[in-house]
């Protein structure tokens, strides 16, 4: 899989995401992914518990995802991006560091705000 390839999907994920569709944005992780993320002191091991995590955080505060940049690292993507929505901050920064499968299904997530 080439690094075009792998950028296509985040964008089509973080599209995903702005629908604030759940079966749309899980779709794009395997059945045993897991999303770490600091900034709310939490694991999301499977799809069910990533979809807690979505209807928490994105659905819950009608938050929308803007893609800055995707940088390939050795061993995964490197992903900025900017969320706005009915949150405290009403935009903050963030990163995905992100490991896919050859299929271009998304394996681990580790996100985090950028303060």
């Amino acid at each position: 899989m080439t690094g075009t390839e792998q950028g296509s999907t985040i964008g089509d994920w973080i599209a995903a995401t702005n629908t604030h569709d759940a079966a749309t944005y899980l779709a794009f992780f395997t059945e045993d992914a897991v999303l770490d993320d600091p900034s709310v002191g939490e694991v999301f091991d499977g799809r069910a518990r990533i979809n807690d995590y979505f209807q928490s955080y994105f659905v819950n505060y009608n938050t929308r995802t803007r893609l800055l940049s995707i940088e390939p690292r050795a061993a995964h993507l490197h992903v900025e991006v900017e969320f706005t929505g009915d949150f405290a901050e009403g935009r903050i920064g963030g990163t995905f560091d992100i490991t896919m499968t050859a299929d271009r299904k998304i394996q681990h997530v580790r996100a985090d705000l950028l303060r």
